[in-house]
């Protein structure tokens, strides 16, 4: 067990974004089915919202492989039943080792990846979610008609300093993309800290 408690990763933005996000997903998510998190990270949301939504059933991914270390130890620490093994999946790839999923989230990858990997995102999420299916978008996006809140502003200057092509993505872009694999914007939700919910549905 010390050997997966050393595996774990933290994030201190997961445990205070996590309890807004639940609220919101509660709202979108079926009642069963398969959930699919695209870079899940250190698997703290994953497991969080498992533990509140046990009807469902939750497949984690990640390309990292000390993410995916991070996972299992969470899922083993934290007991979780209805967490699938996470899988090596890079949203950018044309090949996803997956066949269908109910339901989808990303959460704060698209302003931290190439613009290939929301490419891949919105269109793997065209090919693998049934009518209606969700896929979920949390991050900070620049909105037409609404002011950039000085924050992300400088969010968006440090990522572009880091990688010039990461940044802030328009929402408009977004929309625009997801058209073209029959993905449509059902909602958008004003969360803490100048970030989004945006909520697409499959046509």
């Amino acid at each position: 067990m010390s050997d997966l408690y050393d595996a774990r990763l933290s994030s201190a933005a997961v445990v205070r974004n996590r309890s807004p996000i639940l609220d919101v997903l509660r709202n979108a998510l079926p009642i069963k089915g398969l959930v699919l998190e695209v870079a899940s990270g250190s698997g703290e949301h994953i497991t969080w919202f498992a533990g509140h939504l046990p009807s469902l059933d939750w497949q984690p991914s990640d390309p990292s492989p000390a993410a995916r270390a991070s996972i299992t130890a969470w899922t083993a620490t934290e007991r979780m039943t209805n967490v699938r093994p996470p899988l090596d999946l890079d949203a950018s790839s044309r090949s996803w080792p997956i066949i269908a999923a109910d339901a989808i989230l990303a959460i704060n990858l698209v302003h931290i990846s190439l613009w290939s990997a929301t490419q891949g995102l919105l269109r793997e999420a065209g090919r693998l979610l049934p009518a209606g299916g969700l896929l979920y978008l949390y991050g900070p996006f620049i909105q037409a008609g609404v002011p950039l809140a000085p924050s992300n502003a400088a969010f968006d200057a440090d990522l572009r300093g880091r990688n010039v092509s990461w940044g802030l993505r328009h929402l408009a872009e977004i929309e625009a993309d997801a058209a073209q694999s029959n993905l449509v914007v059902q909602n958008v939700v004003t969360m803490p800290a100048n970030n989004l919910s945006a909520i697409l549905r499959r046509t």
